[in-house]
């Protein structure tokens, strides 16, 4: 996919990487915030059912993030452009643990890869107790975010694609691999024994007795490895030295449909009022986001959570189960008495099941501590920024833990544009990212300063949070 190229409206930048399901590329959204974009290879596509399958891998992904999963990586949207499908995300799809190990060995620890493991360990409990599972847990499904947290990508897309069984126990053994190997690379003496013995917990007892050991191992690891300030350096660091453009080791498919051709962008989840097919089609003016936010709105009805099976899961998943069952009794032969019987027992399924969700609805309702920002942090380059390069700035905003969002605005020293960003904050998170990169072209020097404003939840005060930070261009 080429630099500059666009899909549904996010411009690639032209960094890619390989995967088992196609080729991903870091894009930029209409809002000017980070994207990812996977362009699906079309061979798997061709499968009998594989759209169908991988609509409803895309559209459990979105169920699990409105229920309070955040550990995996977030779907803005899946589009189709002629024969070519694109899975669309509201995150960078790089680095991976995968390019970490093989571009910044040195500057990572055991601290980092307990992080990415406790991590990972919680988002897969939650996945199995929803009744799902990843399928493809390895260093290149595994995405490290700015803030150093660990998203796992491409979570059900190969079994939706190739019809590949998946289980957990596949998953467990998966993520036991992944331990043991971030064992021999980021670990040593004590720690390096104390991954092990995770992924023997794992092995034995399942992925909660192994993120367990894991914490009540901390004494064997780095201070402060939970703050994943390690890991986050680390990815800055990449991005600076990562070279840019397609890669060498992937031959171009057959008969695809070149991006500049690929015609206007249709998507294939669901929107309110209509089906999975056909979706609005994005024009020149069209707002892909806002599409995938009314999606979102849709799945809110499922409720929050914490990465555990909430009330709301059961529920979803007694529905599934009950669909079920209905269906059976369609065809079943047994007695009118019976099946009288069997209707009554359907019906006192639903009303419990009616019953349960006016009482989270409730719950839902009533009132809690609301969010609050107490600091703002800008970051710039330390080094100059050369000749058509971009200038990272990193936005650190800290919250009081609760549920909320955050409505803010970059300001550029050399644009009078305000356009303003929103960012969910899950209950929990002290800490958010909201990073800026500023891309500068051009010969000449200058110096240019970038101010990140937070609108609300304002202070008590009712002036807006904010702090700035400087960096210099030459060419």
């Amino acid at each position: 996919m080429q630099d500059g190229a666009a899909v549904a409206g996010h411009r690639l930048t032209g960094r890619t990487r390989t995967s088992e399901v196609g080729t991903w590329s870091d894009a930029v959204s209409p809002e000017g915030v980070p994207s990812g974009v996977l362009r699906l290879d079309p061979r798997d596509l061709a499968a009998p059912g594989a759209r169908e399958r991988l609509v409803a891998a895309v559209t459990a992904d979105r169920r699990l993030r409105q229920s309070g999963v955040t550990g995996l990586m977030p779907v803005a949207d899946l589009v189709a452009a002629r024969d070519e499908v694109y899975l669309i995300t509201a995150a960078r799809p790089v680095p991976t643990v995968a390019d970490l190990l093989a571009a910044a060995p040195d500057r990572l620890d055991a601290g980092s890869a307990a992080t990415v493991l406790v991590e990972t360990a919680q988002t897969l409990l939650a996945v199995h107790a929803a009744g799902l599972v990843h399928g493809a847990v390895h260093p290149g499904t595994v995405v490290v975010a700015e803030d150093g947290s660990a998203l796992l990508a491409e979570r059900g897309l190969m079994e939706a694609l190739r019809g590949e069984r998946a289980s957990a126990e596949r998953d467990v053994a998966a993520w036991a691999a992944l331990a043991r190997g971030l064992a021999l690379s980021w670990a040593g003496g004590g720690a390096a024994t104390l991954l092990d013995r995770a992924a023997s917990a794992a092995t034995a007892r399942g992925l909660g007795a192994a993120r367990d050991a894991l914490l009540a191992g901390r004494e064997a690891l780095p201070p402060g490895f939970t703050t994943r300030e390690r890991l986050a350096q680390t990815v800055q660091a990449w991005g600076r030295r990562a070279p840019a453009g397609p890669p060498a080791d992937r031959a171009p498919v057959a008969g695809a449909v070149p991006l500049a051709a690929a015609g206007e962008a249709v998507t294939l989840l669901d929107v309110p009022g209509q089906g999975p097919f056909p979706g609005p089609v994005y024009g020149a003016a069209d707002d892909p986001a806002r599409t995938a936010r009314q999606g979102e709105d849709v799945m809110m009805r499922f409720g929050p959570g914490v990465p555990t099976e909430t009330t709301a899961a059961q529920i979803w998943r007694s529905g599934q189960t009950a669909s079920t069952v209905h269906a059976q009794q369609a065809t079943d032969g047994r007695s009118p008495r019976k099946r009288r019987r069997r209707g009554v027992g359907w019906a006192g399924t639903v009303l419990l099941a009616m019953v349960i969700a006016l009482v989270v609805l409730w719950l839902r309702q009533q009132p809690g501590a609301d969010l609050a920002v107490s600091k703002v942090d800008v970051r710039a380059p330390k080094k100059a920024v050369h000749c058509n390069g971009t200038a990272d700035f990193t936005g650190v905003v800290t919250t009081n833990g609760e549920a909320g969002t955050i409505r803010y605005m970059w300001i550029r020293s050399d644009s009078k544009e305000r356009r303003q960003l929103e960012q969910h904050v899950s209950s929990g998170t002290k800490s958010v990212s909201l990073p800026l990169h500023w891309d500068v072209s051009g010969t000449g020097s200058f110096k240019g300063t970038a101010t990140l404003r937070v609108l609300s939840p304002a202070p008590p005060s009712g002036d807006p949070l904010e702090d700035k930070a400087s960096f210099s261009y030459k060419c």
